[in-house]
Protein backbone atom coordinates (compact mmCIF):
# COMPACT_ATOMS: atom_id res chain seq x y z
CA UNK A 1 0.00 0.00 0.00
CA UNK A 2 1.14 3.58 -0.83
CA UNK A 3 0.41 6.66 1.31
CA UNK A 4 0.21 10.17 -0.36
CA UNK A 5 -0.86 13.84 0.54
CA UNK A 6 -3.14 14.91 -1.59
CA UNK A 7 -3.61 19.16 -2.17
CA UNK A 8 -6.86 21.11 -2.69
CA UNK A 9 -7.96 25.33 -2.37
CA UNK A 10 -10.74 24.70 -0.47
CA UNK A 11 -12.87 27.05 -2.23
CA UNK A 12 -12.40 24.94 -5.12
CA UNK A 13 -12.58 21.84 -3.80
CA UNK A 14 -12.68 21.09 0.28
CA UNK A 15 -13.12 18.20 3.01
CA UNK A 16 -16.31 18.80 3.61
CA UNK A 17 -17.11 19.17 -0.18
CA UNK A 18 -15.71 15.16 -0.04
CA UNK A 19 -17.99 14.09 3.07
CA UNK A 20 -20.87 15.38 1.45
CA UNK A 21 -20.22 13.37 -1.74
CA UNK A 22 -18.40 10.60 -0.13
CA UNK A 23 -16.99 9.96 -3.21
CA UNK A 24 -15.35 11.95 -6.18
CA UNK A 25 -13.16 12.17 -9.18
CA UNK A 26 -9.82 13.75 -8.48
CA UNK A 27 -8.73 15.89 -11.46
CA UNK A 28 -6.96 19.04 -12.88
CA UNK A 29 -3.92 17.72 -12.11
CA UNK A 30 -1.97 19.35 -14.66
CA UNK A 31 1.90 18.63 -13.59
CA UNK A 32 3.66 15.84 -15.44
CA UNK A 33 5.36 14.23 -12.96
CA UNK A 34 2.57 13.79 -10.68
CA UNK A 35 0.33 12.68 -13.45
CA UNK A 36 3.28 10.01 -13.81
CA UNK A 37 3.12 8.96 -10.12
CA UNK A 38 -1.39 8.68 -10.66
CA UNK A 39 -0.16 6.46 -13.46
CA UNK A 40 2.17 4.58 -12.42
CA UNK A 41 2.27 4.37 -8.74
CA UNK A 42 -1.48 5.39 -7.45
CA UNK A 43 -3.52 1.86 -6.48
CA UNK A 44 -6.83 1.26 -5.29
CA UNK A 45 -6.91 0.80 -1.54
CA UNK A 46 -4.23 3.38 -1.31
CA UNK A 47 -5.04 5.72 1.88
CA UNK A 48 -4.77 9.96 1.05
CA UNK A 49 -4.32 12.69 3.28
CA UNK A 50 -6.52 15.71 2.59
CA UNK A 51 -4.69 19.04 2.40
CA UNK A 52 -6.39 22.49 2.16
CA UNK A 53 -3.72 24.51 0.18
CA UNK A 54 -3.35 28.38 0.12
CA UNK A 55 -5.57 28.79 2.95
CA UNK A 56 -3.51 30.68 4.65
CA UNK A 57 -2.56 30.15 8.50
CA UNK A 58 -5.69 27.30 8.07
CA UNK A 59 -3.47 25.31 5.42
CA UNK A 60 -2.49 21.84 6.40
CA UNK A 61 -3.82 18.00 7.06
CA UNK A 62 -7.38 18.21 7.23
CA UNK A 63 -8.65 14.50 6.69
CA UNK A 64 -8.15 10.89 4.92
CA UNK A 65 -9.58 9.87 1.91
CA UNK A 66 -8.61 6.51 -0.07
CA UNK A 67 -8.10 5.88 -3.28
CA UNK A 68 -10.65 3.67 -5.16
CA UNK A 69 -10.21 3.70 -8.67
CA UNK A 70 -6.95 4.14 -10.57
CA UNK A 71 -5.92 6.38 -13.37
CA UNK A 72 -8.14 6.94 -16.34
CA UNK A 73 -8.33 9.77 -18.87
CA UNK A 74 -9.65 13.01 -17.05
CA UNK A 75 -12.42 14.31 -18.71
CA UNK A 76 -11.98 18.25 -18.24
CA UNK A 77 -8.97 17.87 -20.12
CA UNK A 78 -11.47 17.65 -23.41
CA UNK A 79 -14.11 20.40 -22.32
CA UNK A 80 -13.17 23.90 -23.50
CA UNK A 81 -16.02 25.26 -20.25
CA UNK A 82 -13.60 23.18 -17.54
CA UNK A 83 -11.64 25.19 -15.07
CA UNK A 84 -8.48 22.57 -16.59
CA UNK A 85 -9.03 22.69 -20.05
CA UNK A 86 -6.32 21.41 -22.37
CA UNK A 87 -6.67 21.72 -26.05
CA UNK A 88 -3.60 20.01 -26.92
CA UNK A 89 -5.11 16.41 -25.94
CA UNK A 90 -6.80 14.16 -27.52
CA UNK A 91 -9.59 11.89 -26.65
CA UNK A 92 -7.88 8.66 -28.19
CA UNK A 93 -4.41 10.02 -26.32
CA UNK A 94 -5.46 11.82 -23.01
CA UNK A 95 -2.48 13.50 -21.70
CA UNK A 96 -4.14 13.66 -18.17
CA UNK A 97 -5.64 11.54 -15.64
CA UNK A 98 -7.84 11.22 -12.51
CA UNK A 99 -8.24 9.25 -9.90
CA UNK A 100 -11.60 8.33 -7.55
CA UNK A 101 -11.48 8.71 -4.00
CA UNK A 102 -13.38 8.24 -1.26
CA UNK A 103 -13.99 10.22 2.10
CA UNK A 104 -12.54 8.25 5.19
CA UNK A 105 -12.77 10.82 7.85
CA UNK A 106 -12.13 14.38 8.51
CA UNK A 107 -9.85 15.42 11.14
CA UNK A 108 -11.17 16.78 14.27
CA UNK A 109 -8.27 18.92 14.37
CA UNK A 110 -6.66 20.07 11.39
CA UNK A 111 -2.40 19.59 11.14
CA UNK A 112 -1.44 22.61 9.74
CA UNK A 113 1.74 23.13 7.89
CA UNK A 114 3.69 25.30 10.31
CA UNK A 115 3.04 22.52 12.76
CA UNK A 116 4.24 19.96 10.78
CA UNK A 117 7.63 22.52 9.63
CA UNK A 118 8.05 22.89 13.55
CA UNK A 119 8.14 18.59 14.45
CA UNK A 120 11.23 17.40 13.58
CA UNK A 121 9.42 13.66 13.27
CA UNK A 122 8.11 14.99 9.21
CA UNK A 123 11.71 15.82 8.46
CA UNK A 124 11.93 14.87 4.93
CA UNK A 125 8.20 15.08 4.19
CA UNK A 126 7.78 16.90 0.85
CA UNK A 127 5.01 19.47 1.65
CA UNK A 128 7.64 20.79 4.43
CA UNK A 129 10.28 21.10 2.13
CA UNK A 130 10.94 24.72 0.58
CA UNK A 131 9.44 25.13 -3.14
CA UNK A 132 7.17 22.56 -3.16
CA UNK A 133 4.41 22.98 -4.88
CA UNK A 134 3.32 19.16 -6.18
CA UNK A 135 -0.31 18.96 -5.59
CA UNK A 136 0.30 15.09 -5.04
CA UNK A 137 3.07 14.01 -3.28
CA UNK A 138 4.04 10.17 -1.91
CA UNK A 139 4.36 10.00 2.08
CA UNK A 140 5.77 7.55 3.94
CA UNK A 141 3.92 5.05 6.51
CA UNK A 142 5.61 6.72 9.42
CA UNK A 143 4.72 10.26 8.39
CA UNK A 144 0.96 8.99 7.26
CA UNK A 145 0.68 7.32 11.04
CA UNK A 146 1.92 10.08 13.43
CA UNK A 147 -0.43 12.74 11.17
CA UNK A 148 -3.61 10.33 11.91
CA UNK A 149 -2.46 10.57 15.53
CA UNK A 150 -2.03 13.55 15.75
CA UNK A 151 -5.18 14.29 14.73
CA UNK A 152 -7.30 12.55 17.63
Amino acid sequence: MNYWLMKSEPDCFSIDDLKKNKVERWDGVRNYQVRNMMRDQMKKGDKALFYHSSAGDETGVVGEMEIIKEAYPDSTQFDPKSDHPDPKSKPENPTWLAVDVKFVRKFKTPIYLKELKLDPTFLGMVVTQKGSRLSVTPVSKKHFENILKMSV
